[in-house]
Formats: C-alpha cells, sequence, structure tokens
C-alpha cells in the first residue's frame, strides 16, 4: 500500500500549492490513497464546505482537521453528510461527524484513517484525553483492515512521542500535525508503526505557519489577534510518503518537499475563486 500524507493546508497558498504540485507527486509516487489535513485552509484557520469538495475534487480521498474542525459553521452543519472529512476522534459524544472511519479501495483493500487531538496548547476546543481510547479505537480499526494512520493533531513534542510509543506495533503510521513546520525526525521504531512529529505545512514557506508575518510580529508585540492576513510567498507542498507491507507494518517513510511555481498576478487578499480557477 502507498499512502500519501500531504501536511496541513494552509490557506489561499496551501490550496494554490496543492492544487499545482499534487498532479506530479501522483505521477512519480503512484499513491494507492491520499490524505491531507486541511485544518487550516479557509482564512489560515478552519475548513469552509466549499474548500472540501474542492479539495476533493484535486484528487484527496481523506481530510483530517484538528482543532479548527468547528470554525466554519458551513462545514460543520454538514460534516455528518461528507464521509470524506473527519474531525478528532476524542470529543464528547454528541460532536457532529466522525473521527475515524475505514475506506474501501477495491474488492480486497481498506484504509483505516483516524484523528486524535493532543490537550496541551488549546483554547477554543478540548478534546478529551487521547489516550484512554487509543488501544480500543485501533483493535476495533485492525478488525477490518491492517492498513490503520493515525493524523495526532498536537501541539506538545512529549505528547506526541508518547502517542507514538504507545501505538507502536498497533497501526501503520502515526503522523503528527498542527505544528505548520516539517520536523527532520521521520523513523520507523522496532514494532513498525512509520511516525513523524510534524508533517509541515503546505502554504507559504516565507511565513509564519502560513500567515503573513508582519501580521503576527504586530499581534506579538500588542496581544492583539490578527489572522486575516495570508502570505504568498514561495508556496510549497509538503507531507510524507509511506509504503506499508501487507501486515500493515511500514516498509518507507520518506518526507515530501515540493516547490510550486509563483502564482502569477496574485496579491494578497485575492478571492479564494479566482485562485482555484487559476
Amino acid at each position: 500500500m502507498r499512502i500519501l500524507f500531504i501536511a496541513e493546508i494552509v490557506g489561499k497558498a496551501g490550496v494554490y500549492a496543492l492544487k499545482k504540485c499534487l498532479p506530479e507527486l501522483k505521477k512519480e509516487k503512484k499513491p494507492d490513497f491520499i490524505i491531507a489535513c486541511a485544518d487550516g485552509v479557509t482564512g489560515g484557520n478552519g475548513l469552509g464546505r466549499n474548500h472540501a469538495a474542492y479539495i476533493r475534487k484535486l484528487g484527496v480521498d481523506v481530510l483530517t482537521t484538528g482543532e479548527c474542525c468547528f470554525y466554519k459553521k458551513d462545514l460543520t452543519e454538514n460534516m455528518g453528510k461528507l464521509p470524506y472529512v473527519l474531525r478528532p476522534y476524542n470529543l464528547n459524544m454528541e460532536a457532529p461527524g466522525q473521527g475515524s472511519r475505514v475506506y474501501r479501495l477495491d474488492e480486497s483493500r481498506k484504509v483505516a484513517v483516524a484523528v486524535l487531538l493532543g490537550q496541551s496548547g488549546f483554547v477554543r476546543l478540548h478534546g478529551n484525553n487521547p489516550f484512554s481510547p487509543l488501544p480500543a479505537l485501533l483493535e476495533r480499526l485492525r478488525q477490518e483492515t491492517q492498513y490503520v494512520i493515525i493524523d495526532f493533531h498536537a501541539q506538545a513534542t512529549a505528547e506526541k512521542q508518547t502517542i507514538f510509543a504507545m501505538a507502536d506495533g498497533l497501526c501503520s503510521a502515526v503522523i503528527g500535525t498542527h505544528t505548520r513546520v516539517q520536523t527532520a525526525d521521520e523513523r520507523l521504531p522496532s514494532g513498525g508503526t512509520a511516525v513523524i512529529t510534524d508533517a509541515g505545512r503546505t502554504g507559504s514557506l516565507e511565513s509564519v505557519g502560513g500567515h503573513n508575518s508582519e501580521s503576527r510580529i504586530k499581534e506579538y508585540i500588542s496581544g492583539i489577534p490578527d489572522w486575516a492576513v495570508e502570505a504568498w510567498e514561495k508556496p510549497e507542498l509538503q507531507g510524507v510518503f509511506l509504503e506499508i507491507a501487507e501486515s500493515g507494518k511500514a516498509i518507507s517513510m520518506e518526507r515530501l518537499r515540493l516547490a510550486a511555481p509563483p502564482a502569477p498576478g496574485v496579491q494578497e487578499g485575492k478571492d479564494d475563486d479566482e485562485i482555484e480557477g487559476d
């Protein structure tokens, strides 16, 4: 099984980089299944329904989210109708949508994907303890398929490393997301579960997490939040590429960085429809 995981897509530049780079990646890597973290697509925070549909149209099979999963009302109201969008599994039972799902590729192969939310550093959405439900979740998913991928959307490195140790040998991969900075620690522990602390981001490379650097500097100086200005400099697709044996154990994990061509005539604040139509 060959799986492509696209790091968190941030803003219009992230959607643009995905559109320009994904066809080349598909030709080169020939993935059987494509997952993308989409927690920062719309305005740099959250995922709108139209963006979800558009990214799906570009060829992504599953979109994962994190603490921003309910930031956009149009997605929240329809999350239960969109099987290709996953919110964190460890939320209250009343939360809309699903946190894990098994997807059928063909008559003989299925892929299971689940999202867990860390507990450190989030102020607007708080998940339940992600460690307690993990063994039962993985056991349930493995009853349907050996190919199990976990997106652990968390801020604290220690929390991610602990999840990696707990999940080793129980799934195919645990991929860290949320910090939007690609780490160089991809590895295959003894149990055969591929791990990386953070897959990175798909969006502007010269930015602060995909956002305009000047606006973020002003925020830290003034204390007034400002997430409205997106960055466009050096759009890039980041992520990881996995090869998994029939046993469900990872054979390899490769970090990916693919630069997108500069968007001609793009100005910050340009409408999404204009970008998508380029």
